[in-house]
């Protein structure tokens, strides 16, 4: 899949980037035209969890584009200094207000065609009282049935929940991956 080049000045100096495959690698890589630096594009890490409490998930409502008024599991960018777990906590505080337990790791979605990885922890909500963020108009529980699947913000959630409801009719919880077209 070819990915848009975002780099069009060098970090290090200022100066404009050029794309070329340096020596040694085997892909086109922004350079700096004056100081050489090359420049790595990597994917961004989306984390976040799937808070229970009983029957229940708790989903947020988007206080912020894109999606701006959609649903969707507590999640959102990993920071620079924080592991995958933090992430998930830090981000499930921070858009719902919610006290958890953190569990195991449950889904990986790849979004190849926007460069990011979505990380998705299952947790147990502690109590029901919830704070949302500025990032969140509110944050509520639903039973499998009341959730609003067409009013999802992403196709990450709906795949994650999905996986969810199945593992949990079966008894038996797994890691999930997948790849997000």
């Amino acid at each position: 899949m070819l990915v848009p080049r975002a780099i069009k000045h060098c970090r290090t100096c200022g100066a404009p980037t050029r794309y070329l495959v340096p020596e040694g690698d085997n892909r086109e890589r922004a350079t700096c035209s004056a100081c050489g630096t090359i420049h790595y594009e990597n994917p961004t890490n989306i984390v976040g969890t799937v808070p229970v409490w009983g029957e229940q998930v708790l989903l947020c409502r988007r206080n912020i584009e894109p999606r701006y008024g959609l649903w969707t599991l507590p999640a959102g960018f990993m920071e620079l200094g924080e592991t995958t777990a933090e992430g998930a906590l830090r981000e499930t505080v921070e858009e719902a207000g919610a006290n958890i337990e953190l569990q195991e790791l449950f889904s990986v979605m790849n979004v190849v065609k926007v460069g990011q990885v979505h990380l998705y922890y299952r947790a147990r909500l502690r109590d029901t009282r919830f704070e949302p963020g500025p990032e969140t108009i509110e944050a509520r529980l639903f039973d499998e049935a009341e959730v609003p699947w067409e009013d999802l913000a992403f196709r990450t959630v709906k795949e994650t929940l999905r996986c969810f409801f199945e593992d949990r009719r079966r008894g038996q919880f797994g890691l999930h991956c997948a790849d997000i077209g």
